[in-house]
């Protein structure tokens, strides 16, 4: 456990806004140095100039974490300006993708490219360098209560799915190794990841088709939209992670909205396992 983060480094992406700012919010008010990295440039500024009139000290650095060269440039930088790193925050995520019969190939190299990949290759490029300097640190990586429970077949619902998994497997692979795991699955909170297309590199220009607004799709993306808006602060949201990372909770949870619905999934597995009891299986 990292029950003391005062003079620990730290690196967050997604960090120019949303969870990822609420993150790194938290851990500069528990006296950790923060390295906050984005794709978008205008909103790191904003952040990093917030931060530093509270005197934490944070730094930024731009980075499209989809590329896993600008996320190793990015790790370079880290060390470059604080020395090693302790706290590594895979946060950053696109809600891309439409359900069956609205699939593309863009939609599902962008969402599985930021929102998968880049936890696989932060934790592949950061988990070293925990490592080596012996002290110990923490990974979290920030799923969705759509990682425990999925609506539909789309992009978004697949790679929250992967980062659970990955992260419950790190945890075990991890602990020997004095890195403590968590994943993050937060509810509806107050971002702008309903606007993710407005960051959309351009290999991945056919991820966002032309919708009319009379489409069914559109009014359940309002709906989606109203419930982020009113959604939970995300500085709310950070005081949880800085919590979990003092105390190793596997699991971070923001509310308790989607709990029944997480009760019925296990549930309906167990009811997979109760089909088959008393059946001797053919060898």
């Amino acid at each position: 456990m990292m029950k003391d983060l005062a003079g620990k480094t730290a690196f967050v992406t997604g960090a120019g806004s949303g969870i990822g700012l609420g993150i790194a919010t938290a851990l500069a008010q528990a006296g950790v140095k923060v390295m906050l990295c984005d794709i978008e440039e205008a909103a790191l500024a904003r952040a990093v100039e917030g931060l530093r009139q509270t005197n934490a000290d944070v730094d930024s650095v731009r980075a499209d974490v989809s590329l896993k060269a600008e996320l190793q440039s990015a790790a370079d930088a880290t060390i470059a300006r604080y020395g090693e790193v302790h706290i590594v925050v895979n946060n950053a995520g696109v809600g891309g993708g439409g359900g069956y019969g609205a699939w593309n190939d863009a939609a599902w190299s962008w969402t599985i490219g930021v929102n998968l990949m880049a936890v696989v290759w932060g934790v592949e490029i950061f988990g070293p360098l925990i490592e080596r300097h012996g002290q110990g640190g923490h990974i979290v990586n920030t799923a969705s209560i759509a990682g425990m429970i999925s609506g539909s077949g789309n992009a978004y619902n697949v790679t929250k799915f992967g980062v659970v998994a990955l992260s419950e497997g790190l945890r075990v692979e991890l602990a020997p190794r004095a890195i403590g795991v968590s994943v993050l699955c937060p509810g509806f909170i107050r971002t702008n990841i309903i606007d993710s297309a407005r960051n959309l590199p351009g290999r991945f220009a056919d991820a966002v088709p032309a919708r009319s607004p009379e489409a069914t799709s559109g009014q359940w993306l309002e709906q989606i939209r109203n419930r982020v808006d009113q959604g939970i602060d995300p500085l709310y949201v950070g005081e949880l992670v800085r919590e979990a990372i003092e105390n190793d909770w596997a699991y971070v949870f923001t509310d308790n909205e989607f709990e029944p619905f997480i009760e019925a999934r296990f549930a309906g597995i167990k009811r997979g396992f109760d089909n088959i009891r008393g059946r001797e299986p053919r060898r």
